[in-house]
């Protein structure tokens, strides 16, 4: 299980949630159906045990500045980003306390807007029924609106991390870290901001690493996220402040990860440790990095 502002979902925002789902489904994910929140987003999901991936996109663009948190309006954020580009606009960190674990983020300088409460019926497999209960604690940035980040508690995670909705066909089981494209003049503010919240930094090509309960945050330049990724999308590339542009999965099952990869309508290539998505346009310009794990 994740913990405490462990990596949780970076939100992929898309102009196409139906063809994305369909490209994930395809390589192997089992997508949930496509669900709306009330503040305007849409959103279909690829659970694991303590973090998922979110794919998100705008349904209702009357109702992007509903259910504020403070000042902080997560639809019209989703949204704004898009008017720019697709990709991550917002991220989840993992949280056990949102509460608590709110005024711990505050204590290391980040922001805190206000919370939100949702929740939604959902049938179990054995055909029991009951109603979801989540907090979000939003965390903007204001410098860096693109990492911005929100807490997110599961008050009954036995409706959300149910057995039969954890298994991808293609054997993915979980996220396992993320990079972010930041310019070296960036590097010491966030330096400042992460290390805050996970203690020192480690160096590495291009940039610095923080390392959270569900795996590393990485900084670096865009010179050696494309040596180490590819080229990034030219709407990235351009556009302006750090920004995750990289997600690490983990699957357990070679042969049944590289049946997907083969057959999928997202292109990818094989690497030393697993496989990588070749062309990032086609998962929301963000790359999708998959490695071999037992755990």
């Amino acid at each position: 299980m994740n913990a405490s502002f462990g990596i949780d979902h970076p939100l992929l925002a898309t102009h196409e949630i139906e063809g994305l789902r369909a490209r994930l489904i395809s390589l192997g994910f089992n997508m949930t159906a496509i669900g709306k929140h009330p503040w305007g987003t849409s959103t279909s999901l690829a659970m694991f045990d303590g973090c998922l991936v979110e794919i998100m996109g705008i349904y209702d663009d009357t109702l992007l500045d509903q259910v504020p948190a403070g000042d902080f309006r997560f639809g019209r954020h989703v949204h704004d980003h898009l008017q720019i580009r697709e990709g991550v606009a917002l991220s989840a960190l993992h949280s056990t306390g949102s509460h608590i674990d709110a005024e711990m983020a505050a204590a290391a300088g980040f922001t805190v807007a206000g919370h939100l409460e949702f929740g939604r019926d959902v049938t179990l497999p054995d055909g029991t029924t009951g109603r979801t209960k989540t907090t979000l604690a939003l965390l903007p940035d204001t410098d860096y609106p693109r990492l911005s980040f929100f807490l997110c508690q599961q008050h009954r995670p036995e409706l959300i991390y149910v057995p039969e909705w954890l298994k991808h066909p293609n054997s993915v089981f979980g996220i396992c870290g993320v990079s972010v494209l930041a310019q070296a003049f960036d590097h010491a503010a966030l330096n400042t901001k992460l290390t805050g919240l996970y203690g020192a930094a480690k160096p590495i090509n291009g940039g610095f690493q923080v390392d959270t309960a569900n795996g590393p945050i990485r900084v670096q330049t865009a010179h050696a996220i494309k040596a180490e990724f590819g080229p990034l999308p030219f709407a990235q590339d351009t556009a302006g402040g750090p920004c995750i542009v990289a997600m690490d999965l983990k699957f357990r099952d070679a042969e049944a990860f590289e049946t997907h990869a083969k057959n999928s309508d997202i292109a990818l290539i094989r690497t030393q440790n697993g496989w990588v998505t070749h062309a990032p346009k086609e998962t929301a310009n963000t790359f999708l990095r998959f490695t071999q794990s037992e755990n």
